[in-house]
Protein backbone atom coordinates (compact mmCIF):
# COMPACT_ATOMS: atom_id res chain seq x y z
CA UNK A 1 0.00 0.00 0.00
CA UNK A 2 1.01 3.60 -0.40
CA UNK A 3 0.56 6.49 2.57
CA UNK A 4 0.62 10.14 1.21
CA UNK A 5 3.14 12.46 2.75
CA UNK A 6 2.81 15.96 1.49
CA UNK A 7 2.09 14.76 -2.18
CA UNK A 8 4.87 11.87 -1.86
CA UNK A 9 4.02 7.98 -2.01
CA UNK A 10 5.89 5.97 0.38
CA UNK A 11 5.67 2.30 -0.17
CA UNK A 12 4.58 0.54 3.12
CA UNK A 13 3.68 -2.92 4.09
CA UNK A 14 1.15 -4.01 7.06
CA UNK A 15 1.60 -7.68 8.43
CA UNK A 16 -0.23 -8.89 10.88
CA UNK A 17 0.36 -11.55 13.57
CA UNK A 18 -1.80 -14.82 13.07
CA UNK A 19 -4.34 -15.00 14.71
CA UNK A 20 -4.85 -11.21 13.17
CA UNK A 21 -8.75 -10.55 14.95
CA UNK A 22 -8.59 -8.36 18.25
CA UNK A 23 -5.89 -5.26 19.58
CA UNK A 24 -2.23 -5.74 18.79
CA UNK A 25 1.05 -3.87 19.60
CA UNK A 26 2.14 -1.98 16.17
CA UNK A 27 6.03 -1.91 15.38
CA UNK A 28 7.41 0.54 12.95
CA UNK A 29 10.35 -0.74 11.15
CA UNK A 30 12.80 2.24 8.79
CA UNK A 31 15.25 0.78 6.56
CA UNK A 32 18.68 2.70 6.89
CA UNK A 33 20.28 4.83 4.54
CA UNK A 34 20.38 3.50 0.31
CA UNK A 35 18.71 0.34 2.18
CA UNK A 36 14.76 -0.93 1.96
CA UNK A 37 12.01 -2.30 3.53
CA UNK A 38 12.76 -5.84 2.21
CA UNK A 39 16.62 -6.48 3.28
CA UNK A 40 16.61 -9.34 5.02
CA UNK A 41 17.68 -8.52 8.50
CA UNK A 42 14.40 -6.31 8.57
CA UNK A 43 12.12 -8.68 7.10
CA UNK A 44 13.69 -11.41 10.17
CA UNK A 45 12.86 -8.77 12.69
CA UNK A 46 9.26 -7.98 11.44
CA UNK A 47 8.65 -11.68 11.24
CA UNK A 48 10.02 -12.39 14.73
CA UNK A 49 7.62 -9.48 16.08
CA UNK A 50 4.64 -10.87 14.10
CA UNK A 51 5.80 -14.45 16.09
CA UNK A 52 4.96 -12.58 19.73
CA UNK A 53 1.66 -10.94 18.35
CA UNK A 54 2.85 -7.76 16.95
CA UNK A 55 1.89 -6.19 13.81
CA UNK A 56 4.61 -4.49 12.04
CA UNK A 57 4.73 -1.85 9.43
CA UNK A 58 7.51 -1.48 7.08
CA UNK A 59 8.38 1.79 5.42
CA UNK A 60 10.39 2.38 2.64
CA UNK A 61 11.04 6.35 3.37
CA UNK A 62 11.81 8.95 0.91
CA UNK A 63 14.05 8.31 -2.04
CA UNK A 64 14.60 4.85 -1.26
CA UNK A 65 12.80 1.52 -2.22
CA UNK A 66 9.73 1.74 -4.17
CA UNK A 67 8.86 5.07 -2.40
CA UNK A 68 8.54 8.31 -4.36
CA UNK A 69 11.34 11.25 -4.22
CA UNK A 70 15.01 11.27 -5.68
CA UNK A 71 17.71 9.62 -3.43
CA UNK A 72 19.35 12.84 -4.09
CA UNK A 73 17.66 14.68 -2.68
CA UNK A 74 16.41 13.41 0.59
CA UNK A 75 17.17 14.56 3.63
CA UNK A 76 16.60 13.99 7.33
CA UNK A 77 14.30 16.20 7.81
CA UNK A 78 12.22 14.89 5.02
CA UNK A 79 12.80 11.77 7.14
CA UNK A 80 11.57 12.83 10.14
CA UNK A 81 8.15 14.36 8.69
CA UNK A 82 7.67 11.27 7.14
CA UNK A 83 8.21 9.30 10.13
CA UNK A 84 5.42 11.64 11.32
CA UNK A 85 2.74 10.76 9.36
CA UNK A 86 3.51 7.09 9.27
CA UNK A 87 3.33 7.27 13.16
CA UNK A 88 -0.38 9.18 12.68
CA UNK A 89 -1.46 6.87 10.34
CA UNK A 90 -0.85 3.96 12.98
CA UNK A 91 -2.68 5.93 15.56
CA UNK A 92 -5.73 6.27 12.97
CA UNK A 93 -5.61 2.13 13.45
CA UNK A 94 -8.56 0.93 15.45
CA UNK A 95 -6.71 -2.39 16.25
CA UNK A 96 -3.35 -0.66 17.53
CA UNK A 97 -3.07 -0.54 21.06
CA UNK A 98 1.09 0.40 21.72
CA UNK A 99 3.16 1.92 18.92
CA UNK A 100 6.62 1.15 18.86
CA UNK A 101 9.01 2.69 16.32
CA UNK A 102 11.79 -0.06 14.94
CA UNK A 103 15.19 1.82 12.73
CA UNK A 104 18.41 0.25 11.53
CA UNK A 105 21.31 2.71 10.89
CA UNK A 106 19.58 6.20 9.40
CA UNK A 107 16.50 4.51 10.02
CA UNK A 108 18.07 4.26 13.41
CA UNK A 109 18.88 7.86 13.66
CA UNK A 110 15.45 8.62 12.40
CA UNK A 111 13.60 6.69 15.34
CA UNK A 112 15.39 8.16 17.91
CA UNK A 113 14.83 11.62 16.95
CA UNK A 114 11.08 11.07 15.92
CA UNK A 115 10.71 8.92 19.19
CA UNK A 116 11.17 12.35 21.33
CA UNK A 117 9.05 14.15 18.97
CA UNK A 118 5.79 11.88 19.38
CA UNK A 119 7.46 10.69 23.07
CA UNK A 120 4.01 10.85 24.56
CA UNK A 121 2.60 8.37 21.97
CA UNK A 122 5.58 6.25 21.53
CA UNK A 123 5.59 3.02 23.72
CA UNK A 124 9.16 2.15 23.00
CA UNK A 125 11.85 2.19 20.66
CA UNK A 126 14.49 -0.22 18.94
CA UNK A 127 17.48 1.55 17.83
CA UNK A 128 19.26 -0.71 15.77
CA UNK A 129 23.15 0.04 14.76
CA UNK A 130 22.04 3.83 15.07
CA UNK A 131 24.10 6.18 12.89
CA UNK A 132 24.04 8.84 15.31
CA UNK A 133 26.78 9.85 14.41
CA UNK A 134 25.73 11.92 11.35
CA UNK A 135 25.02 15.53 12.66
CA UNK A 136 28.15 15.05 14.27
CA UNK A 137 29.90 14.17 10.92
CA UNK A 138 28.00 16.90 9.11
CA UNK A 139 29.43 19.62 11.32
CA UNK A 140 33.20 18.31 11.51
CA UNK A 141 33.75 17.83 7.44
CA UNK A 142 33.68 14.30 7.07
CA UNK A 143 30.59 12.45 6.05
CA UNK A 144 29.92 9.03 4.14
CA UNK A 145 34.45 9.45 3.56
CA UNK A 146 34.42 12.54 2.00
CA UNK A 147 36.29 15.70 3.31
CA UNK A 148 34.72 19.32 2.90
CA UNK A 149 34.82 22.25 4.27
CA UNK A 150 31.66 22.13 6.82
CA UNK A 151 31.09 26.13 6.60
CA UNK A 152 31.06 26.03 2.21
CA UNK A 153 29.58 22.68 1.84
CA UNK A 154 29.54 21.92 -1.88
CA UNK A 155 26.49 21.36 -3.90
CA UNK A 156 26.67 17.73 -4.98
CA UNK A 157 28.59 14.74 -2.38
CA UNK A 158 29.52 11.29 -3.95
CA UNK A 159 27.45 9.10 -2.00
CA UNK A 160 27.53 5.27 -2.24
CA UNK A 161 27.28 3.14 -5.18
CA UNK A 162 28.09 5.39 -7.62
CA UNK A 163 25.02 7.56 -6.25
CA UNK A 164 25.31 11.67 -5.45
CA UNK A 165 23.53 13.06 -3.01
CA UNK A 166 22.72 17.10 -2.43
CA UNK A 167 24.46 19.63 -0.14
CA UNK A 168 21.14 20.44 1.53
CA UNK A 169 21.56 16.80 3.29
CA UNK A 170 25.00 18.15 4.72
CA UNK A 171 23.40 21.59 5.84
CA UNK A 172 20.36 20.07 7.00
CA UNK A 173 22.26 17.49 9.20
CA UNK A 174 24.79 19.95 10.82
CA UNK A 175 21.21 21.60 12.57
CA UNK A 176 19.91 18.64 14.10
CA UNK A 177 21.27 17.58 17.96
CA UNK A 178 20.49 14.25 18.64
CA UNK A 179 22.05 14.36 22.29
CA UNK A 180 18.57 16.71 23.22
CA UNK A 181 16.60 14.22 21.25
CA UNK A 182 17.80 11.15 23.87
CA UNK A 183 17.40 13.13 27.06
CA UNK A 184 14.17 14.19 26.01
CA UNK A 185 13.18 10.48 25.42
CA UNK A 186 12.40 8.55 28.46
CA UNK A 187 10.39 5.49 27.46
CA UNK A 188 12.40 2.30 27.14
CA UNK A 189 14.78 1.97 24.28
CA UNK A 190 16.60 -1.39 22.70
CA UNK A 191 19.77 -0.48 20.83
CA UNK A 192 21.47 -3.81 19.56
CA UNK A 193 24.65 -3.30 17.96
CA UNK A 194 27.43 -5.63 16.09
CA UNK A 195 30.83 -4.94 17.64
CA UNK A 196 32.63 -5.17 14.45
CA UNK A 197 30.45 -2.71 12.25
CA UNK A 198 32.35 -0.84 9.79
CA UNK A 199 29.76 1.68 8.59
CA UNK A 200 28.95 2.97 12.51
CA UNK A 201 31.19 2.31 15.44
CA UNK A 202 30.11 0.53 17.78
CA UNK A 203 31.09 3.50 20.49
CA UNK A 204 27.84 5.01 19.24
CA UNK A 205 25.81 2.46 20.62
CA UNK A 206 27.48 2.04 23.86
CA UNK A 207 27.09 6.09 24.19
CA UNK A 208 23.56 6.17 23.36
CA UNK A 209 22.69 3.35 25.55
CA UNK A 210 24.79 5.16 28.09
CA UNK A 211 22.87 8.61 27.67
CA UNK A 212 19.49 7.31 27.75
CA UNK A 213 17.43 6.77 30.85
CA UNK A 214 15.85 3.46 30.34
CA UNK A 215 17.87 1.63 27.79
CA UNK A 216 19.32 -1.92 27.42
CA UNK A 217 22.24 -2.67 25.30
CA UNK A 218 22.81 -5.91 23.24
CA UNK A 219 25.84 -6.25 21.58
CA UNK A 220 26.07 -8.64 19.14
CA UNK A 221 30.28 -10.01 19.15
CA UNK A 222 31.81 -11.17 15.98
CA UNK A 223 28.65 -8.76 13.59
CA UNK A 224 28.80 -6.35 10.94
CA UNK A 225 26.31 -3.13 10.35
CA UNK A 226 23.51 -5.05 8.88
CA UNK A 227 23.90 -8.30 11.02
CA UNK A 228 25.43 -10.58 8.64
CA UNK A 229 27.04 -12.86 10.84
CA UNK A 230 24.57 -13.30 14.01
CA UNK A 231 21.55 -11.90 12.52
CA UNK A 232 20.17 -15.10 14.68
CA UNK A 233 21.46 -13.38 17.84
CA UNK A 234 20.19 -9.50 16.97
CA UNK A 235 16.75 -11.12 16.62
CA UNK A 236 16.69 -13.31 19.77
CA UNK A 237 17.90 -9.62 21.59
CA UNK A 238 14.41 -7.89 19.95
CA UNK A 239 12.58 -11.18 20.91
CA UNK A 240 13.73 -10.88 24.35
CA UNK A 241 13.08 -7.24 24.93
CA UNK A 242 9.48 -7.31 23.29
CA UNK A 243 8.46 -10.42 25.13
CA UNK A 244 8.66 -8.42 28.44
CA UNK A 245 6.32 -5.70 26.72
CA UNK A 246 4.03 -7.48 24.73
Amino acid sequence: MYLMDDGIRLNAKLDMPTPAEGKHPLVIIIHGFTGHMEEQHLVAVSQALNGLGCATLRVDMYGHGASEGEFRNHTLYKWLTNALTVIDYARSLDFVTDIYLCGHSQGGLTVMLAGAMKRDVIRGLLVLSPAWMIPEAARNGTLLGEHFDPDHVPDELPAWGGRTLSGNYVRVAQTIRVEDAIDRYTGPVLIVHGDQDGAVPVEYGIRAAERYQNAALALIPGDGHCYEYHLDQAVDAVISWMRERV
